[in-house]
């Protein structure tokens, strides 16, 4: 049996920016930071050859586009001088300032903390400042395509101030408005084809919660007019927000707090923003699982119809009380006695 081809290393994005806006060129380059792509020419920037990191690329290209400049993205195994390893060690060099601004962060809330005590407002501070190191480190780990030496460090750093805030109390995060669900019944609501993780778990939300009626469609740039709601695209009110990603945002908005739509979201929330905060232990099957599914359908609407069955059969089963482990022991039959 032949062996399949190995894809291209590296994929490049070669973009122009019109001169108006003048905030669309600092706007596009702290996307692209945010996304851990590098520059290695002038409006060319590098990403590892990944279906997340196409995905990305292809987001971005659309806003350019968008605001009337040019964008492609293409494979490549080589990039022109550079070598393979010249690249690696451009991509660690530019998370490595990132690292050690963390490291010194969190040090200093170390020492901060140590000297404050224990009364409840100086606990409150030390429990939110250990919350963002965490959060500074789940993101620059997310965009470290090539952990750079001094990561380790870092993450010794923040794991001593989350030591430190052991038992402080927790800070409320405030939101938005709650919505109410009767403003949105039997809608058309719209997302981008080829749906993933995200758009897979808040379509099954939507029609679980939200609108039992929902229909929906795919596009890509969200509809202008009309009763049609987008989701889980660029620009719109239902899409990444402080809340997290769709789902999240959704389940925030919407009021959808229960334990069982908690560990959903806490497994999409990993796997659609390529973070380990909760450690879920069954996503990496609900990964495998959307992965074939998407293999498995070229027709959007079947997948996500096949999408929606997946979730609510982990809703059901979270529901009904226990992981897997729990069901399985609850299922064994008990020995018969002769």
């Amino acid at each position: 049996m032949s062996q399949p081809e190995s894809r291209p290393a590296w994929l490049l994005l070669v973009h122009q920016l019109p001169p108006r806006p003048t905030n669309l060129r600092v706007k596009t380059w702290r996307r692209l930071q945010a996304l851990g792509a590098i520059a290695l020419k002038n409006s060319v920037y590098v990403l590892p050859n990944s279906d997340p990191c196409r995905e990305d690329f292809e987001w971005i290209t659309s806003e350019i586009q968008a605001m009337r400049g040019e964008a492609t993205v293409f494979a490549a195994d080589s990039i022109d001088t550079f070598t393979n390893d010249e690249v690696i060690a451009a991509f660690r060099q530019a998370r490595e300032a990132d690292y050690a601004a963390l490291e010194r962060d969190a040090d200093a809330l170390s020492a901060a903390g140590a000297k404050r005590g224990a009364r409840p407002p100086a606990r409150q501070r030390l429990a939110r400042g250990a919350r963002q190191v965490k959060e500074r480190l789940t993101a620059l780990d997310a965009t470290a395509f090539f952990p750079p030496p001094n990561r380790d460090a870092a993450a010794s750093a923040v794991a001593r101030v989350e030591r430190l805030a052991e038992g402080a109390a927790p800070v409320a995060a405030g939101g938005p408005d709650r919505l109410d669900p009767t403003r949105f019944q039997k809608r058309l609501w719209v997302t981008r084809p080829r749906p993933g993780i995200d758009r897979l778990s808040s379509a099954w939300l939507i029609r679980r919660f939200i609108d039992p009626k929902a229909r929906f469609a795919f596009a890509d740039t969200p509809p202008t007019s009309g009763s049609a709601v987008p989701f889980d695209m660029y620009g719109v009110e239902f899409s990444h927000t402080a809340l997290g990603c769709t789902f999240e945002t959704l389940a925030g908005r919407f009021g959808l707090a229960s334990a069982p739509v908690q560990r959903i979201a806490h497994i999409v929330h990993d796997l659609d923003l390529k973070e380990a905060r909760y450690g879920a232990p069954e996503a990496p099957a609900l990964a495998q699982l959307v992965d074939g599914l998407r293999l498995m359908h070229d027709d959007d609407a079947e997948l996500l119809e096949d999408g929606i069955g997946i979730f609510e059969a982990f809703y059901r089963a979270f529901a009904a009380g226990g992981d897997a482990g729990t069901q399985r022991r609850r299922l064994r039959p008990r020995a018969r006695r002769t």
